[in-house]
């Protein structure tokens, strides 16, 4: 929604919860993104890899520092939910039909795979309608689904939530005519991928060895 403040910068190789904490495993292990590099780490995470002043005698080179090794590939791929199977239109409440798709989708992926400690539930709409109003509802709708996998056996520690609003478009549909409101059915139906909601793996237990 704004521009990320200077200490969200300063982690961006990790990955942070809604409130702009590093989230961790159960190993109290910082989840690094698919971008980090060494340059980025950050005393909270990586202490040995934060550069330090080199002492003035010391000539010999330390040894080149080991990467830890992140989180395994996720246990599943990345689920993107339409918003239209899963709610009535600018609604948030969830259809038979999509807890039905929720129930195979993801309650039986979190049951399939206890190797996956968190999984992050994002909402996403149109342009139609304020800023303001679409954040809300994102996270309307984010937390309707993560109520829903909870009230299913799903631990509520497993999930985190985010709204995205209008924010990350998959299509603009810019060239269709006319106002832009929830009448304007060619506009609904063009902006349909825009509406959805995406569960994804950020958290996952290492494979024992």
């Amino acid at each position: 929604m704004g521009i990320a403040s200077a200490h969200e910068v300063a982690k961006e190789g990790y990955l942070l919860d809604t409130r702009g904490n590093v989230v961790k495993n159960n190993y109290n292990e910082c989840w690094r993104t698919g971008y980090w590099t060494p340059a980025m780490a950050i005393e909270e995470c990586d202490p040995d890899l934060v550069k330090k002043a080199k002492p003035k005698m010391a000539e010999a080179k330390a040894p080149a520092a080991v990467p830890v090794a992140g989180p395994e590939k996720a246990a599943f791929t990345p689920i993107t939910l339409q918003a239209e199977t899963l709610f009535d239109f600018d609604k948030s409440v969830i259809h038979a039909s999509g807890k039905k798709q929720l129930d195979d989708q993801v309650v039986s992926k979190m049951k399939e795979y206890p190797q996956v400690e968190v999984i992050l539930v994002t909402g996403h709409t149109d342009r139609i309608g304020t800023d303001a109003y679409n954040q809300k509802l994102s996270q309307r709708r984010a937390d309707a689904v993560k109520a829903y996998l909870v009230a299913q056996g799903v631990e509520a520690n497993r999930i985190e939530t985010a709204a995205k609003g209008e924010s990350e478009p998959v299509v603009s549909c810019d060239d269709v005519k006319g106002k832009v409101s929830g009448k304007n059915k060619k506009l609904v139906e063009c902006l349909q991928p825009n509406r959805r909601v995406m569960v994804e793996v950020t958290v996952q237990k290492p494979t024992q060895k």
